[in-house]
């Protein structure tokens, strides 16, 4: 079965060589980074965004494409609906087709207790007047049709939408390069030079940078890369295996959701799918160091994360993994340009299994690929989205949480404006990366 279509020998869009000074450096090439880069373009700062593999070719173009407000974290939302707008906003800037589609996002419920749940977020979706609802069994089999049961009911959001990550994100940047930005595929940040307690500049595999501002985008690497600068985030990364369909009929124009089985339209005309909420987490040095700060997540959802003693080798978390390394040797990030973990047969055939069981109309369902990605988690499934206050002029935007993809172009714009010095528009002190050391209680947001 073919695997992810974005890997290294990829052609690179967008060589270097580096400048040697840039305003803002920004480390890392997915959605975040490179909305950042974008929004800082259109202000007309020099900005450098180093990729050290290719533009979106980790979990930023192996996401489900969703961009959901629909069961989101309270404080989360406000920065989703803005993304919402800017996601329509940006497709037509870019003049590319990305899939852009608004065809809504449902949550199937098994029980009286998903429909509580549901209950609850519909107090959050109150306040910010959206078109959630409830609906009741009947309603829910009316909206998606021939399922084998009967479900409780559904939360569903008709003006949320999806969109293909491997064709938005790509597009996005290049979009950012006609607004100014400098993007620099294949091109690691190796250090940041800090003096007197301030960004210096940046060492990078092709040379140096003097900037004043950096942010850290990265992903599942932004521990590694974080703590080698003496900046610690309780960030662990989660495997997760995905597949698309063959073109199939249409069971649902949008996205859903339920225990087993999560799937989404594709403009190809198949069907993205992959686990409810199942994952695998490799057991690392980082695993061991922040473990406390997950036992919340473990106590309620004790058998959502399976565990495997040790991480391939070259992985942000693997024991063999280098913890220091100097500007001028090769660092892990060169090593592997891209982390590209394969998918899970297993996790193939029980995605197959439990969409079929759903649909059983189809008979057969063809996947034409799948593959596997590392979501970038924190404690309580809420981003740190930053100042790293032990260094000046360092940002950080990371942790993600599977969630990265929708809000991303909100992220975006608030963390250009942080950069700026400028108000961002939102509360962000649910974000702030302090709340792990300061004794503040872990807080969890949704799962989904």
């Amino acid at each position: 079965m073919p695997t992810f279509p974005f890997s290294e020998t990829d052609p690179i869009q967008h060589p270097g060589p580096p400048p040697k000074t840039s305003e803002v450096v920004i480390v890392g090439g997915g959605i975040i980074g490179v909305t950042t880069a974008l929004f800082l373009a259109k202000r007309n700062i020099p900005v450098t965004l180093l990729e050290k593999g290719r533009v979106a070719a980790e979990q930023s173009s192996r996401n489900w494409g969703w961009i959901r407000k629909q069961g989101r974290d309270a404080d989360e939302l406000p920065i989703v609906i803005e993304a919402s707008r800017l996601w329509r906003q940006l497709a037509e800037e870019c003049g590319e087709d990305i899939g852009l589609n608004q065809a809504g996002v449902t949550y199937l419920a098994n029980s009286d207790k998903d429909m509580a749940g549901f209950e609850e977020f519909m107090k959050i979706a109150a306040m910010h007047a959206l078109d959630t609802r409830l609906l009741d069994g009947d309603e829910t089999a009316k909206l998606i049709k021939g399922m084998s049961r009967k479900f409780k009911g559904a939360m569903t959001t008709p003006s949320d939408m999806r969109a293909e990550p491997w064709l938005a994100v790509p597009a996005l940047a290049r979009l950012a390069v006609r607004k100014g930005a400098k993007i620099i595929e294949n091109c690691a940040a190796r250090t940041l030079e800090i003096s007197a307690g301030r960004i210096r500049g940046v060492w990078t595999e092709a040379g140096y940078i003097e900037t004043s501002s950096v942010l850290v985008a990265g992903g599942a690497w932004s521990s590694l890369f974080l703590r080698r600068h003496g900046v610690s985030i309780p960030q662990l990364s989660v495997r997760v295996t995905v597949a698309a369909t063959e073109p199939m009929p249409e069971i649902y124009a949008g996205a859903a959701a339920e225990e087993h089985i999560a799937f989404r339209r594709r403009q190809d005309g198949g069907y993205t799918l992959a686990p409810g909420g199942s994952n695998l987490l490799y057991l690392g040095p980082d695993a061991f160091r922040h473990a406390t700060k997950y036992l919340p997540a473990l106590k309620a959802n004790p058998l959502g994360t399976r565990y495997f003693p040790f991480a391939p080798s070259g992985y942000p978390d693997s024991w063999s993994t280098p913890r220091d390394w100097a500007p001028d040797s090769q660092s892990p990030f060169e090593r592997m340009r891209v982390l590209n973990p394969a998918a899970e047969r297993s996790g193939l055939r029980s995605i197959e299994r439990n969409f079929r069981r759903l649909f059983p109309q189809f008979e057969t369902v063809r996947l034409k690929a799948g593959w596997g990605g590392m979501i970038d988690a924190m404690p309580d499934v809420v981003p740190v989205v930053d100042h790293a206050r032990a260094v000046g002029g360092l940002f950080v935007a990371t942790g993600m949480s599977g969630h990265g993809f929708g809000i991303g172009p909100g992220i975006g714009r608030v963390v250009s404006d942080l950069i700026q010095g400028n108000e961002s528009g939102h509360d962000l002190s649910r974000f702030r990366l302090s709340r792990f050391y300061d004794g503040s209680a872990v807080r969890l947001g949704p799962a989904l």
